[in-house]
């Protein structure tokens, strides 16, 4: 039976005269939402570990501050004011910037606490408190290509200091090496060494997945390393402590907070391990190109300028820049894979 029009005009002028509107009556018709500790625990399911360890902290701020709220009541104004909170409250160190990193990082888990929430049809995408805030600019880094004096003596420090300079040498040189990420090494099994090719499969932050090439002489080591500290199956964490023990991130904290207790320029400036990233990384684009160091870095073609689908690397040409750098040559350098230039002839 249709409508009468004339019944249903009076009923939307009652309805506007009580402040009603149609959201409303939708929202009225929903059922309620989750509150914001009920429902974290679905958030931090469907997160992967590299979320959870960053986020773990704010978003358990998040449910202890609005524990009972529906998550549908959350403002922009209350999000923003717990952004500042994080920012003021965060860890002074020597590489402080007035909080700003904190901020940033409350700011990305609040959003991915309602980026779920959108998914699950919960909230629509326009009614995300934390995506009606703006994500602040993001201040130049301060890291920068080590010289070479400055890693020299970071590797004699951690050569002749600590319970274990063994490890922790052959930590340093795995990183200058590879120019690999914290994850990177710490997720090394046995199966992922490579002795007679001299390479080692990398699985960093995002799912990538790539092998990289390290000298011989290190491949060696690594696997006399795995061998006399007990990693036996291929599934077994390849880097370990004398006691048998996978290592852990904590084995970086300690490692670089007594070389800045040796050197005071490392505690001033707050270098760390990715620092030697950046040493490695620089070295190659100096030496061998944008395209290579690119490779070298593990960066994908899914981003940035067309041009770098063009200029691609390949595995030899990153064991011919890791030669180069080590001075010691490499099986997949040596090998002859024809000219990858082209020819005008006819």
């Amino acid at each position: 039976m249709p409508a009468d029009r004339t019944r249903l005009d009076a009923a939307w002028t009652a309805l506007a005269e009580l402040g009603v509107t149609l959201d409303d009556l939708q929202q009225d018709a929903r059922p309620p939402q989750p509150t914001v500790e009920a429902y974290l625990p679905k958030v931090v399911a469907a997160a992967g570990p590299g979320s959870r360890r960053a986020y773990r902290t704010y978003w358990t701020r998040m449910a202890m501050t609005w524990r009972d709220r529906p998550i549908d009541t959350i403002t922009a104004t209350e999000v923003q004011a717990m952004q500042v909170q994080a920012a003021e409250h965060a860890t002074a160190r020597r590489n402080h910037r007035d909080g700003r990193y904190a901020g940033e990082l409350f700011l990305a888990a609040a959003r991915a606490f309602y980026n779920r929430a959108i998914a699950d049809n919960l909230i629509n995408a326009t009614d995300s408190p934390a995506h009606q805030i703006g994500k602040p600019r993001r201040l130049p880094s301060t890291r920068r290509a080590l010289t070479y004096t400055e890693l020299a003596d970071i590797n004699q420090v951690a050569r002749t200091t600590g319970n274990d300079p063994i490890l922790d040498a052959l930590l340093l040189r795995l990183h200058t090496e590879t120019a690999c990420r914290r994850g990177g090494a710490l997720n090394l099994r046995r199966m992922d060494l490579d002795t007679d090719r001299g390479l080692v499969l990398l699985r960093e932050k995002g799912g990538t997945t790539r092998w990289q090439p390290i000298s011989l002489d290190l491949a060696t080591r690594l696997a006399e390393h795995a061998r006399i500290r007990g990693a036996v199956l291929p599934t077994d964490t390849l880097l370990r402590y004398r006691n048998g023990r996978p290592l852990t991130g904590r084995r970086y904290d300690h490692l670089w907070h007594r070389i800045g207790h040796h050197l005071a320029w490392v505690a001033a400036h707050g270098v760390t391990v990715h620092w030697l990233r950046h040493t490695t990384l620089t070295w190659v684009e100096r030496h061998f190109g944008y395209g290579i160091a690119r490779a070298y870095a593990g960066h994908t073609d899914t981003t940035g300028p067309a041009t770098t689908t063009y200029i691609r690397a390949n595995l030899q040409d990153v064991a011919k820049a890791l030669a180069a750098m080590t001075g010691q040559p490499h099986p997949l350098a040596m090998a002859d894979h024809g000219s990858t230039g082209t020819s005008t002839s006819t």
